[in-house]
């Protein structure tokens, strides 16, 4: 079994600017890329689970996220980092109905323990919301605010 680090999209790796959907948009949290590294290096598997609901509200398209996502490992990859696989919720309960993978459910970390042979025991997710930590309790995943730990981490 393989053990992950489950990460957030927005306000978690990047900036929160509201539906990040361009790379001109996107903005690493300082420190974030040397975050992923370690847990790269440790051989955690690096997964994002995020919420998209600007998909459903026709902001943007899935193809402009794969975009982006692509690009994010492309910046990563500078420092030797990598994401494993991005999870995304497409779905808003008033546009699309319900569903089973916005969080706090438990769809998208489900789908990703299957994918990746997951161990929750010995992985961790990181957000930056409730419904992030809920999210991944509800999974009996160690849930971590991010704040508290790139504090933690940047005064290493």
């Amino acid at each position: 079994m393989n053990k992950a680090a489950f990460f957030d999209r927005d306000g978690t790796i990047n900036i929160d600017k509201g539906y990040v959907h361009r790379i001109e948009d996107f903005e690493f949290i300082k420190g974030m890329p040397e975050f992923i590294k370690k847990y790269n290096d440790e051989g955690y598997k690096v997964i994002v689970v995020t919420n998209q609901a600007g998909i459903a509200r026709g902001y943007y398209t899935q193809k402009e996220v794969d975009i982006l996502h692509n690009y994010i490992n492309e910046e990563l990859a500078k420092i030797g980092a990598h994401i494993d696989a991005f999870y995304i919720c497409p779905h808003h309960p008033d546009f699309t109905g319900d569903c089973n993978c916005r969080k706090p459910k438990t769809g998208m970390i489900e789908q990703a323990i299957k994918d990746f042979d997951i161990d929750v025991k010995q992985s961790v997710l990181f957000g930056d919301k409730p419904w992030d930590i809920e999210c991944g309790e509800r999974c009996n995943i160690k849930s971590y605010y991010i704040q508290d730990l790139l504090n933690e981490y940047s005064e290493i």
